[in-house]
């Protein structure tokens, strides 16, 4: 894929959404999500990323993911949400994988016009205290929930996935405080730069010791990212079963999760890099799990194993001990991301 302008992304984007999108049963609107929202047409959009659009249809429970596609040379990356989720400015408001969304114009279709009465709404409303503060104790209790319903009888692959994506969820915390995007592939590099800007620099440190990554070096995070590539790419061709991350797992995202990560490393990143590495990692265990001979799953588990190994967790005791850690740093979770809201200029 070439590189082009945002401007150029979110137009074929919606030429998807007028020609395919739009005939889906119950259709009712599309809008913009994710990284892009708030930057302008004339910056490129990085290779290592994608364009997200989320379509709304009135029906009671959204089909699975479409996920991630080509089209006309754009990644984008297509997710579906019951028109019901919509339904109030203040659940909007409450929510912090919603609100930065509606923060901007970002509409693509709205043939009911309520996208845009939302949008109205929750632009004028999206820096009050009062619901701030509630995104944020939404993410919070999704660390406290996450954590919480460790499952050390699941699969290696389910555990580490039950582990690093609620501990993730903590630079949420902060990002939603500071009105960031809670950005998913990127949420540490972005947590650390609002930590540095509003003074609080250890906390971030502390949030790496819980990653587990605060002492690997550039050489082991390329090491491991070496093995997650041969893992992806025998991932992907094994793959059969649909998963709702199938298509984070294939030849069109590979520059994502692998360019993407090699581009963090190599620039000084690398400990910001590992999240979305460890998260990757499972997904292609996961596949492995259904739909590749055991053969191909024992060769490729081990360095599975060595990444969770370099960062601790390798045991299910170790990543309930670690788990116990998150949540006892919430509490001060919560007073650094209070103090970042009182300070929000």
């Amino acid at each position: 894929m070439t590189s082009v302008k945002i401007g150029t992304a979110r137009t074929i984007a919606a030429e998807w959404v007028k020609k395919e999108a739009s005939r889906e049963a119950g259709f009712r609107g599309a809008y913009f999500s994710g990284s892009t929202v708030g930057q302008p047409d004339a910056a490129a959009l990085p290779a290592a990323s994608d364009i997200d659009v989320v379509v709304v249809l009135d029906q009671a429970e959204p089909p699975l993911k479409l996920g991630k596609f080509i089209y006309r040379g754009v990644l984008v990356e297509a997710t579906y949400l019951t028109w019901n989720r919509l339904a109030s400015a203040s659940e909007v408001l409450s929510s912090y994988h919603l609100a930065g969304s509606f923060r901007a114009d970002t509409i693509i279709a709205d043939p009911t016009e309520h996208l845009r009465r939302l949008q109205a709404e929750v632009s004028l409303r999206f820096a009050e205290p009062e619901w701030v503060r509630r995104r944020y104790e939404e993410a919070l209790l999704r660390v406290e929930h996450g954590i919480r319903a460790t499952d050390t009888s699941a699969p290696l692959h389910d555990q580490a996935t039950a582990w690093v994506f609620p501990t993730g969820v903590t630079t949420h915390v902060i990002l939603v405080a500071a009105l960031r995007n809670p950005t998913v592939r990127l949420r540490y590099l972005a947590a650390r730069d609002v930590l540095n800007e509003y003074g609080h620099a250890d906390l971030y440190q502390d949030l790496l010791e819980l990653l587990g990554c605060v002492h690997l070096t550039p050489q082991r995070a390329l090491r491991h990212l070496a093995e997650l590539e041969r893992t992806f790419d025998a991932a992907a061709a094994a793959a059969k079963t649909p998963f709702f991350f199938s298509t984070d797992i294939t030849a069109a995202a590979r520059p994502v999760a692998i360019d993407g990560s090699r581009a963090l490393i190599e620039t000084g990143r690398h400990r910001e890099a590992v999240f979305w590495i460890v998260a990757t990692f499972a997904r292609c265990q996961k596949i492995l799990a259904a739909d590749a001979p055991l053969e191909l799953q024992r060769e490729f588990a081990p360095a599975f194993e060595a990444i969770l190994a370099d960062l601790g967790v390798a045991d299910a005791s170790d990543r309930i001990r670690r788990g116990e850690e998150v949540l006892r740093l919430l509490p001060r979770l919560r007073d650094t991301a209070e103090t970042i809201l009182s300070a929000n200029p």
